[in-house]
């Protein structure tokens, strides 16, 4: 006999998202809500745990930037800084150039 299909509260959602956010695996969110199988969770609370996951993730950042730019913590805004610069492509000044290969070829007088 199957089993019968899982109809979602807008409790367990709330759950699922809120937990998700806070960067709690898949398979214990999962046993949180009685259900046996992330792949279960998955089908029933696929935006929740991709709304969570980028919601927790957001607010991180946004701490993140508030930190970089309070003034009070430079190791935060140098962070920020460094991580700004590689997002548009620059290397910081920080970064040296690439070394020289080790070995150069030279090709022999008769080759040229």
């Amino acid at each position: 006999m199957p089993r019968p299909r899982l109809d979602p509260t807008e409790q367990q959602r709330k759950m699922v998202k809120s937990l998700a956010a806070i960067g709690i695996r898949q398979s214990d969110i999962a046993r949180m809500i009685n259900i046996r199988s992330p792949k279960t969770l998955r089908k029933y609370f696929r935006e929740e745990l991709d709304r969570g996951d980028l919601e927790g993730y957001i607010k991180v950042q946004q701490t993140r930037f508030q930190m970089a730019t309070g003034g009070k913590h430079w190791h935060a805004t140098e962070a920020w800084l460094h991580a700004y610069a590689r997002r548009q492509g620059h290397r910081s000044e920080d970064e040296a150039p690439p070394p020289p290969p080790s070995f150069i070829i030279v090709p022999k007088a008769n080759e040229v």
